[in-house]
């Protein structure tokens, strides 16, 4: 079990999340610590939440909370079953960044335990369900197979049942946020542990049962090869294109930011010694993060000051300052003007529009950035912000995160249960100020297939660019 815990600890780190370990010891909680946190979860996010009710009503959102509190009959429940309670609440308003992670505490507890899973990943396209990595040890399942059920239950009704445990805008961007989390890790998370499965599979216009065995939890993150998201920066050159990936827009705790502008710098100064003409930015499978790191990198290929937003505002609460106070620089203007702000006013905040670097340094070629479902938050905004001002050609297909939408996101845990909950303070007006919602939708749209070897929006731009030269 040695090798499970550590791979399933690199997963915690990579997603940034704070657990505290319990070894196999499993946490239980009252059932009145359980509705007294519902209460709590409730009342907190109508308090710090930018706009709680954009997408539902306050009589829907309460009249959800009151069936999950009355759906609650035993005398105790564990953190997994808690957190799936508080999981169906906080989904319940629709935003993307109003949401409780993946329980991975209990996953631990679990693999602990000699935990076993669904042996098979899924891509969703087209409304269905793909085989996108066989993980068992039985190869008669391909990928692009159509996965039609599990164990007797349709696959459209078992993504409805986890569809309520991930906060999303629409659809599209739940099917993004379940391919991030991984369905066997969340059908697990919904279904608890099967002994076996039977699955319904279509090939060759036909549907065909079979069994298949489940595979221990260290066997599924061993074999899956990592997360979704890309966390490493690269800068290469393909034949005479240059090819920058800069990871996520954030630092690790060990890091600062110099260290990603050194990288950016060395990178455009390599593309200046090459005499590089076309330039490939890489935005997919980005988890995103603070505009100093995403305007940095736009600061090279703009040619005018710019702005990651037409218009930013915030919601300021008492539990935002108290967080604000623990956690953040409260010297700054910005974070002054949240403890200064009135409790439930939402203000507007005004950045200065960014510079471009000197002429000397820009990249004066032509540039394409590259996006997919995966591009989270500021990379989305980023792509947003780099179409709206006209500095390189978006190539791919629309992100599952909205580039006008609510954002600015920070954490405060449940009293009882210690459950973190990450709520949106404020409100992002993408530069052109377009308040649709809609992903960022490319200029040259290409698909993507994320769970196979084939990287078909690079191949493809690569190929038409080929054809250009």
């Amino acid at each position: 079990m040695k090798k499970t815990h550590f791979l399933i600890i690199s997963f915690i780190i990579y997603l940034g999340i704070s657990i505290t370990a319990n070894g196999q010891n499993e946490i239980s909680f009252s059932k009145q610590q359980i509705l007294d946190d519902i209460d709590y979860l409730k009342i907190s996010l109508e308090q710090t939440h930018y706009n709680l009710y954009a997408f539902t009503s306050k009589d829907k959102f309460l009249e959800n909370a009151d069936n999950i509190k009355r759906a609650i009959t035993n005398d105790s429940l564990n953190l997994l079953e808690a957190t799936n309670a508080f999981q169906k609440i906080i989904s319940r308003p629709n935003t993307g960044h109003a949401e409780i992670n993946f329980p991975v505490q209990s996953y631990i507890q679990y693999a602990q335990r000699n935990g076993t899973l669904f042996p098979i990943e899924i891509a969703l396209e087209n409304d269905n369900a793909y085989i996108r990595n066989n993980l068992s040890n039985d190869n008669q399942f391909k990928n692009g197979m159509q996965l039609i059920s599990i164990n007797g239950i349709n696959i459209n009704k078992i993504l409805e049942k986890i569809y309520l445990q991930l906060s999303a805008e629409s659809k599209y961007f739940k099917n993004a946020k379940l391919e991030f989390w991984s369905f066997p890790r969340l059908y697990w998370q919904v279904y608890g542990e099967q002994k076996s499965f039977k699955i319904e599979v279509k090939k060759f216009n036909e549907i065909s049962e079979y069994s298949i065995d489940p595979i221990s939890v260290g066997d599924f993150e061993s074999r899956r090869n990592g997360e979704i998201l890309n966390q490493e920066r690269k800068f290469y050159l393909i034949n005479s294109i240059g090819y920058i990936n800069p990871g996520p827009f954030s630092s690790n705790a060990d890091e600062k930011i110099e260290l990603y502008k050194r990288f950016i710098d060395t990178s455009f100064i390599d593309l200046k010694e090459n005499d590089i003409d076309t330039l490939i930015i890489d935005l997919r499978n980005n988890a995103g993060g603070d505009n100093e790191y995403s305007d940095y990198l736009i600061s090279y290929i703009a040619d005018k000051p710019f702005k990651w937003h037409s218009k930013f505002t915030l919601k300021s609460s008492s539990l935002l300052k108290e967080q604000t106070r623990k956690n953040n620089d409260t010297t700054s203007v910005y974070f002054q003007t949240i403890l200064n702000e009135t409790n439930g006013k939402n203000y507007e905040y005004k950045y200065e529009m960014y510079q471009p670097v000197d002429l000397k340094k820009r990249f004066a070629g032509k540039v394409y950035v590259l996006i997919n479902r995966q591009s989270y938050s500021m990379s989305a905004v980023a792509a947003a912000e780099i179409q709206d001002y006209g500095f390189a050609k978006i190539v791919g297909e629309e992100t599952g995160d909205f580039p006008t939408l609510y954002a600015s996101q920070f954490s405060y845990t449940l009293p009882n249960t210690g459950v973190v909950v990450k709520v949106p303070k404020g409100y992002i007006i993408r530069p052109n100020g377009n308040e649709d919602l809609r992903g960022v939708i490319p200029d040259i749209e290409i698909k993507d297939h994320l769970l196979d070897d084939e990287d078909e929006i690079l191949n493809e731009l690569l190929r038409i660019l080929k054809k250009k030269h």
